[in-house]
């Protein structure tokens, strides 16, 4: 019986620790102090566009998931909001074609507020 007791505590004891270690690295990088740039600050239809089709990819700070080339946290520093139309429309790399299954203004809404990451 005593040997039951000890495992169960145990395992809320783990339990307790992983949510503990789980929920500090939830917390933000930033220092006391400074201000952290908010990269996803898009309207609602564009952030909703995002989060349905690039978040995979491209991250949830637009970070980037799948190598430097994913981040797009100054992505109008390096494109124009053109480039960036022709590159959702038609892809590169390993980035597909959004021409078919984006609009004409998600694709238009989505550009306009990269090109503003400088």
């Amino acid at each position: 019986m005593l040997r039951i007791s000890l495992s169960v505590w145990g395992k809320m004891l783990l339990l307790a620790v992983l949510t503990t270690v789980l929920l500090a690295a939830c917390g933000g990088t930033s220092q006391p102090g400074t201000k952290a740039t908010p990269h996803m600050d898009a309207p609602d239809g564009t952030a909703s566009v995002y989060k349905s089709n690039c978040i995979s990819c491209h991250g949830t700070d637009l970070q980037g998931r799948m190598g430097t080339e994913t981040n797009l946290q100054q992505v109008g520093a390096r494109m124009s909001e053109a480039d960036i139309v022709k590159q959702l429309q038609n892809g590169k790399g390993s980035m597909p074609p959004f021409k078919d299954r984006l609009t004409s203004e998600e694709i238009a809404g989505l550009a306009a507020w990269l090109a503003g990451k400088k």
